[in-house]
Order: structure tokens, then sequence, then C-alpha cells
């Protein structure tokens, strides 16, 4: 159920057959690598949810910056699970955001608040895993 203010996903996902799957969302389809063996030419489900947590870092970034009035020339992020087999879980994730801009190292703190702050995703997976990293100005 959802109330005033609440934003609403969906999702839908279908097996295609024992080597993938098929998920899709408004006109986007992505193809799931559901294969036992793994597949070198999908996303397993533990790198689909590194993907989301880049993606809502990166979306962050994009939604913060004109508030900011941060500016960057580009962002690129680099995640790393680490799973923990019983009970199977993503015990640990530590990130690196890489900003290529001339902001202060001050501007870099609050941008990095930002993202650890505003996050859906971040927030989601952060209570249950060791969740942490560092924003950086790109060298």
């Amino acid at each position: 159920m959802t109330g005033p203010g609440k934003m609403t996903f969906h999702v839908r996902a279908q097996r295609i057959d024992a080597h993938g799957s098929q998920a899709e969302c408004k006109s986007a389809k992505l193809v799931l690598d559901t294969d036992l063996a793994g597949r070198s030419d999908a996303f397993n489900p533990a790198e689909l949810l590194l993907a989301a947590l880049a993606a809502c870092m990166l979306k962050g970034i994009e939604r913060v910056t004109p508030i900011l009035g941060f500016q960057l020339r580009g962002v690129t992020i680099t995640l790393h699970g680490v799973r923990q087999d019983a009970p199977p879980c993503m015990e640990e994730i530590r990130y690196e955001i890489v900003v290529d801009t001339d902001e202060n190292p001050q501007r870099l703190a609050l941008l990095h608040e930002n993202v650890r702050k505003y996050g859906t995703v971040f927030n989601t997976i952060a209570p249950g895993t060791s969740l942490h990293g560092e924003l950086r100005r790109a060298d």
C-alpha cells in the first residue's frame, strides 16, 4: 500500500531457459545471468545488487550537484562485494567514487555525505551489510 509522497517501482522478470532470464521495466530489458554455470554476457544477482548501488550513487550525484552548485566533469564508481556462504548474504561492500572535479576537499566531503544520506538503495543495503568506501578527486 502506498500513501502520499511515496514512489512505487515495478519490474517483471521471466525465465527464458536454463541459461538465463530477462527483466523488464518501462521500455527497458535486461538479460539476467541465472545459469548455474554462470555466463559472461549478463549480470548475476550479486552483480545486479552492486550495479543498483552504483546507479543509486550516480543518480544521487546527478540530483545533488545542481543544488550544491558542484562542478564536475565525470564520475567513476568501483564496487567490490564479499559474499558470505552460510547463510548466503553480501557481508561487505567496498566502494570508491572518483570525481573529476576542481572542487575543494570540503566540497568533496559534502558530496560524499549526500550520497550516503539520501540514496534509496544505499540506505536499504547499509543496515544489513558492512558498506564503506571513499569519494576522492580524480588524479
